[in-house]
C-alpha cells in the first residue's frame, strides 16, 4: 500500500513577522523551541506516523537549510497558493500540516487521519472545541470561529484525499484574505451564512456542506480532542508558550 505523502508549508514574512524578530531569526520556521527549531518538531511529529512516507517543505528560496529527510519546494506568495503547488507537485492523498506548529504529535495526526476516513470527505480540515483548546492554558489571545454547536479554533492540519479535494484548495485561494475575519469567510459561503453565523445558529456540519458545495467536493471538520493541538506560532507569546511546554531536559 502506497504511503500517504505530506506537505509542510514553511513560508513567512521574513523579519517582518514579529515571531521571527522576537526569536532573531530570518525564518519563522527556525524560531528555536525546545532546543531546536521548529520545523524539525513537525518533520519528527510527521515522522512519527507509519503510514506516511515522503515530506516535503515548501518554503522561501533563501530559507536555511531544512531537515535532510524532507523535500523541498519553493514556497509560493501566500499559503494557499504554496498548498495548490504542493498538491501539484505531490499529488493527492495528501497531509498538510505548518511549520509553525512545534507542539504537533503523531497522536493528533493519526487522531486527524482516522476521523477523516470516517467522515468519508474529500477534504478535511482539523480543528478543536474552545473548552479543550483552553485546557492548555496559552493565555495569548486566539481567533475563533462560532458555530451553533461549539466555538473553534483551526489547528493547522488539512487534508486532500483525492483530485475531488482539490477543489477545496481552490475555495481556500479565494477566502485566503479573509481568514481572519470570520464573518467575511462566512458571507462567501452563501447569502444566508452572514445572518446565521451572526446569531450564532450557523453550525460546523451546515458550514462543511457549504463550503463542499461551492467546493464542488464533501468537506469535513474533524474535532480533535488534543489541548494542544490548536497552539500554533503566530505571535511572540505563542511562541513563549511552546517553550514552556517544550524546555529541553
Amino acid at each position: 500500500m502506497a504511503k500517504l505523502k505530506a506537505l509542510i508549508l514553511a513560508g513567512d514574512r521574513g523579519l517582518e513577522d514579529p515571531v521571527s524578530r522576537a526569536a532573531g531569526v530570518s525564518t519563522k520556521a527556525f524560531a528555536e523551541v525546545g532546543g531546536k527549531p521548529m520545523i524539525d518538531h513537525v518533520v519528527a511529529a510527521l515522522r512519527g506516523v507509519e503510514e506516511i512516507g515522503e515530506i516535503a517543505v515548501s518554503i522561501a528560496t533563501d530559507a536555511p537549510p531544512i531537515p535532510r529527510e524532507a523535500r523541498r519546494l519553493d514556497s509560493g506568495p501566500t499559503p494557499a497558493t504554496s498548498a495548490a503547488e504542493g498538491l501539484a507537485a505531490l499529488g493527492a492523498p495528501l497531509l498538510i500540516a505548518t511549520a509553525d506548529h512545534p507542539l504537533l504529535t503523531p497522536a493528533m495526526i493519526a487522531d486527524f487521519l482516522k476521523g477523516v476516513r470516517a467522515s468519508g470527505a474529500d477534504a478535511a480540515a482539523a480543528a478543536s472545541l474552545k473548552a479543550v483548546v483552553e485546557m492548555a492554558g496559552n493565555p495569548a489571545r486566539r481567533t475563533w470561529l462560532r458555530f451553533s454547536d461549539g466555538w473553534l479554533s483551526g489547528c493547522n492540519l488539512f487534508y486532500i484525499a483525492n483530485e475531488r479535494g482539490a477543489g477545496a484548495i481552490d475555495f481556500w485561494l479565494d477566502i485566503e484574505a479573509d481568514r481572519k475575519s470570520p464573518l467575511r469567510m462566512a458571507a462567501k459561503i452563501g447569502l444566508t451564512a452572514p445572518i446565521l453565523y451572526l446569531l450564532g445558529r450557523l453550525s460546523r456540519k451546515s458550514a462543511a456542506a457549504r463550503i463542499g458545495r461551492l467546493a464542488e467536493c464533501r468537506t469535513e471538520i474533524v474535532l480533535l480532542d488534543h489541548p494542544n493541538a490548536a497552539h500554533d506560532v503566530d505571535k511572540p507569546a505563542d511562541l513563549e508558550f511552546a517553550r514552556s511546554r517544550l524546555r529541553p531536559m
